[in-house]
């Protein structure tokens, strides 16, 4: 299970770009990746940067994390504002460029990544997604679906007060999403202790779930939650929510392009202190055209993917850092946590 939250670093202008190289060079080291491995961070970073100084005027984000516990890689992701592409896949070939250099810079993070993404949007901005992995890192078992997030703390915090918990059983997916309240260390206290609840003893009813939940984080400043559980052997997804956590389960298969989706239903309450005496689960269908998006309250509430076009084709962390870049509200944690099923 991978429960690592992403470190921010912001890069207003090239002034910082020496500086944040250096860090995330250390960071990745600190998750003992291979030398081989640290060499490809530091070339994805350095064309990650360059790419923001040519093409953006007030710079952008980095976002990096350590993949899976025990470690096995780590993620970068690139976030800005800018200028954006029309068409991003040809930018991807060598020699293409809009800036007048070498057209690299794409393509030589692509070929150092093990896996790529990339979405933009001309007059919106870029989001690039690169994961390298350790040498030995052992390959996945195949699952119909596909889960990823953005979980970053409150700006100038270190310990993000949202959590959240994946865990795959043989008929789908149990998932957890968790805001503490306020943000910092207590925050973090009362999301982690729920999930480290939540995955010492999975419950299959999210109801159930949050009610033991409830109980165990008693002695902490409390938190917002959102279990859910899905059944792929029956085409179901169960949830339960107890506060303002947020989300949207959308169709694809829309062939007009604005993709129907319903909202996430949260019971009034907070987990730990004050919850309904008596609160059940809903239920709703789950097929191979589903996305379902959570999200604590540091993303605004007001999105919709339809406005985004092919972007439901992409990674689901790719669709979470897309709605973090646009809808962030600054001025809090902020956790998304996308599941997509495969087509």
């Amino acid at each position: 299970m991978d429960v690592n939250q992403h470190y921010r670093f912001v890069v207003p202008d090239r002034s910082y770009a020496s500086l944040t190289k250096k860090d995330i060079t250390r960071l990745a080291e600190s998750f003992a990746l291979p030398e081989g491995a640290v060499g490809k961070v530091n070339i994805i970073v350095s064309e990650m940067l360059s790419n923001l100084e040519k093409h953006t005027t007030h710079g952008g984000e980095l976002l990096v994390k350590a993949i899976g516990k025990p470690i096995y890689g780590i993620e970068i992701i690139c976030l800005d504002n800018g200028p954006g592409m029309s068409d991003p896949g040809r930018m991807l070939e060598d020699g293409v460029s809009t800036f007048g250099s070498a057209g690299e810079g794409l393509g030589a993070i692509q070929r150092q990544s093990d896996v790529f993404d990339i979405y933009s949007l001309p007059q919106v901005g870029t989001v690039i997604l690169a994961q390298v992995y350790k040498s030995n890192r052992s390959i996945p078992p195949v699952r119909r679906y596909d889960i990823g997030n953005i979980m970053v703390p409150k700006p100038k915090e270190i310990d993000c007060g949202d959590g959240y918990a994946v865990i795959h059983h043989e008929r789908g997916a149990y998932l957890l999403a968790l805001d503490g309240l306020g943000h910092g260390t207590h925050a973090q206290e009362a999301a982690q202790l729920a999930v480290k609840t939540y995955c010492d003893k999975p419950i299959p009813d999210p109801a159930l779930a949050l009610q033991v939940i409830h109980t165990s984080i008693r002695r902490t400043r409390g938190a917002v939650g959102f279990a859910a559980n899905i059944d792929l052997s029956q085409n179901k997804f169960s949830y339960c929510g107890i506060g303002n956590i947020a989300g949207k389960l959308y169709s694809t298969e829309s062939p007009l392009g604005n993709m129907p989706y319903k909202n996430v239903i949260s019971y009034n309450g907070i987990l730990g202190h004050n919850i309904p005496g008596t609160f059940n689960n809903q239920h709703l269908d789950w097929n191979r055209n589903k996305i379902l998006i959570v999200h604590s309250d540091g993303l605004k509430s007001r999105w919709d993917l339809s406005r985004y076009p092919n972007l439901s084709r992409h990674l689901p962390t790719t669709i979470a850092a897309v709605l973090y870049k646009d809808h962030s509200r600054q001025t809090d944690d902020t956790l998304v946590l996308v599941c997509k099923a495969k087509p």
